[in-house]
């Protein structure tokens, strides 16, 4: 599988990091990562970092075959573009792509509470087979803290992508 991953925003920009650390090795892992995420990763097998400001890198390309694409988290600045069909850096280019070849796209925003104006956004991505999947916790899973609660996230995320895991306890 090929996964494109962009990390927006600062907030929850973390959780995005981690996403990426718990993915299984055999996935190719393409990340862009926003100038107002501020996060540095270490070169890792199969996986290839992005400047967003590059929208020349192959991921913004139609004829390079991703299989799909998550915005962890996606800024409502980031949602906005996407819904607007602005493609001004990398990420939101890639997401225009995913959109147009009408591969999976998942947007985790991260507002609260969400706008009228964000929630507009969302509605008319969804009508476009975007998937929105905002970090929110399932407490059936009993999380005992913060890393038990994102494990879960990762896991609602790596279900809607169709990556095994055995991240949370699951509903009986």
């Amino acid at each position: 599988m090929r996964l494109i991953v962009a990390i927006t925003g600062a907030s929850g920009a973390g959780l995005g990091k981690r996403f990426i650390e718990k993915l299984p090795k055999d996935i190719e892992v393409y990340v862009v990562v926003s100038e107002n995420a501020k996060i540095v990763f270490e070169k890792e097998e199969n996986i290839t970092i992005f400047d967003d400001s590059n929208i020349a890198a192959s991921i913004a390309s139609g004829s390079f075959k991703s299989d799909a694409m998550i915005i962890l988290p996606c800024s409502m600045n980031t949602l906005a573009k996407i819904s607007c069909g602005i493609s001004d850096n990398l990420t939101t280019r890639a997401a225009s792509v995913m959109i147009k070849e009408q591969r999976k796209l998942i947007l985790a925003p991260r507002e609260l509470p969400f706008s009228s104006i964000a929630l507009e956004n969302m509605l008319k991505l969804s009508q476009l087979q975007v998937i929105i999947a905002p970090p929110v916790i399932g407490y059936y899973s009993d999380p005992k803290n913060l890393e038990e609660m994102e494990d879960f996230l990762i896991g609602k995320w790596f279900d809607l992508l169709k990556i095994e895991h055995n991240l949370f306890k699951r509903w009986n």
